[in-house]
């Protein structure tokens, strides 16, 4: 009976000591505050006659954390925020040069804001870091200026009419001959050249003399 009852309060105290898995990792906050989530971005972006509308465009943004040398790809609609722990990336549009303009470039206007304390003694709060046009193929004329984070234009995903079509797709209309490439013409006799002979008939063997 002793027996029993040790082995009894083992498993009660074993049972109270566990937890479920993940329950004391820290989960990461993803929500966007709605103190921000109400406040209006960059004015509207101009709609242009050619590409793609500004609300079906696509920017990848990349976000650096200096403290722990961590990189990591933000994908955004034209009006999306998205958070990832204290920071809060906002597209308001991205805008790529025309398929014949050099130097090519691609650019998005972009809002950043950070929670954290202007001092010590400050509690924390939400404040924006950065609001302006940063381009992928000249990143020091808008820099994110952040002790710890970081932010970059990675790419903007829109197409200009013609775009569309796969490369190589004219070469279908060349003309086909039941899937085999057309064979080259043989080229004509010239009126100078002398007719062809036939072969000669082979002579008949010589038949032998009677006796």
């Amino acid at each position: 009976m002793k027996r029993a009852a040790a082995l009894l309060l083992a498993l009660a105290l074993a049972g109270c000591g566990s937890s479920e898995p993940g329950e004391d990792a820290e989960v990461a906050a993803t929500d966007i505050p709605k103190s921000l989530a109400a406040r209006d971005g960059a004015a509207s972006a101009v709609e242009s006659d050619f590409g793609t509308p500004v609300k079906d465009r696509v920017a990848t943004v990349g976000l650096l954390n200096k403290r722990n040398n961590l990189i990591q790809d933000i994908v955004l609609k034209t009006g999306e925020s998205k958070r990832v722990g204290n920071v809060i990336v906002k597209l308001a549009t991205c805008e790529r040069t025309l398929p014949w303009e050099k130097p090519e470039e691609e650019g998005a206007f972009v809002q950043v804001f950070v929670e954290e304390r202007a001092k010590s003694s400050d509690p924390l709060a939400w404040r924006k870091v950065f609001s302006g046009w940063m381009f992928k193929n000249s990143p020091s004329l808008s820099v994110v200026e952040h002790p710890v984070y970081d932010v970059w234009i990675k790419s903007c995903a829109m197409k200009f009419p013609g775009e569309e079509e796969v490369p190589g797709a004219s070469a279908s209309s060349a003309p086909k001959a039941a899937g085999k490439a057309p064979t080259a013409p043989s080229p004509a006799p010239s009126p100078n050249a002398a007719p062809s002979s036939p072969a000669p008939a082979a002579s008949p063997p010589p038949v032998a003399a009677a006796e």
